[in-house]
């Protein structure tokens, strides 16, 4: 396994939730992480600021970096990326984390939320991939990790949130095809995607307080995140990985760990078979 210690690592929506946590993990192993977002004061009801989070990664033994970017606007990601690669004279790491959801049929869908979706999901991971490969190509361990799930096109899972899904989908599509346009360049592309529930503000706003008493903390997908952002980039590429597989596979044995209640049946997340878990 590499170690992240110096590396620059850039991580998409990391003022809460997973990024944060993955942020946090990071900065444990010495990185330079990139703190984005675009909540710089306190919010009434959601945790995290640039500020805060930073104050976090330099307590973890990280360096911190925060800077405002709205993914939406290729203009802001560009000048952001310039920033950094002013500063710090490379990107090794890049992590779209931001994700926007909305679990709502076609009709019931306003089409301000489905740019949204897409604006925040595909669109953005492929822009902020754009914008950071002409310098993960130079890195000495170069990885893109997108927060997706793998490939699945049983219409159940398009049948009560089509919009969703293929924005989903659409960040999935990123990674299958710049591994294979990248591969020869060494740059590792994958994906991470949780076999449970995660206990994230989604969980909490969008579903009842039972869904989010039987999830796993964001801590399981961090920790996955390091294993594959450790791995080499050259022979690691190309993967739709479950955090739990990846866990086990790095020889992880307890899970309970990870349970907000361990005493709970827990709640596989979408687009995962069950022979897949």
């Amino acid at each position: 396994m590499a170690s992240l210690n110096k590396k620059v690592v850039l991580i998409t929506g990391s003022t809460r939730g997973i990024g944060r946590e993955i942020a946090l993990k990071c900065a444990q192993d010495g990185a330079i992480l990139i703190i984005t977002g675009k909540t710089e004061t306190p919010h009434a009801s959601l945790p995290g600021t640039l500020s805060t989070v930073a104050a976090e990664v330099e307590a973890a033994g990280g360096v911190a970096f925060p800077v405002h970017l709205d993914v939406r606007d290729e203009n802001e990601i560009r000048q952001v990326v310039e920033k950094v690669v002013a500063e710090f004279g490379k990107i090794d790491v890049l992590v779209n984390n931001a994700s926007a959801i909305q679990l709502t049929a076609t009709e019931e869908t306003p089409m301000r939320r489905f740019d949204l979706m897409f604006g925040v999901n595909v669109r953005a991971t492929f822009a902020m991939s754009q914008a950071c490969l002409p310098h993960l190509v130079k890195a000495e361990n170069p990885h893109i990790l997108t927060l997706s799930p793998p490939l699945n096109l049983d219409p159940k899972w398009f049948k009560d949130h089509l919009a969703y899904t293929m924005s989903k989908y659409g960040m999935s599509m990123c990674t299958l095809g710049l591994a294979e346009e990248y591969r020869e360049k060494g740059v590792g592309v994958n994906s991470l995607w949780p076999q449970t529930t995660i206990a994230t503000m989604a969980i909490k706003v969008h579903f009842p307080e039972a869904v989010w008493r039987r999830s796993r903390t964001p801590a399981i997908m961090a920790d996955a995140a390091y294993q594959i952002l450790t791995s080499s980039a050259k022979k690691n590429t190309g993967n739709f990985y479950i955090d739990e597989q990846v866990l086990r596979q790095a020889g992880v044995a307890d899970f309970d760990q990870y349970a907000l209640d361990p005493t709970l049946t827990l709640l596989p997340d979408f687009f995962l078979e069950e022979d897949t878990l």
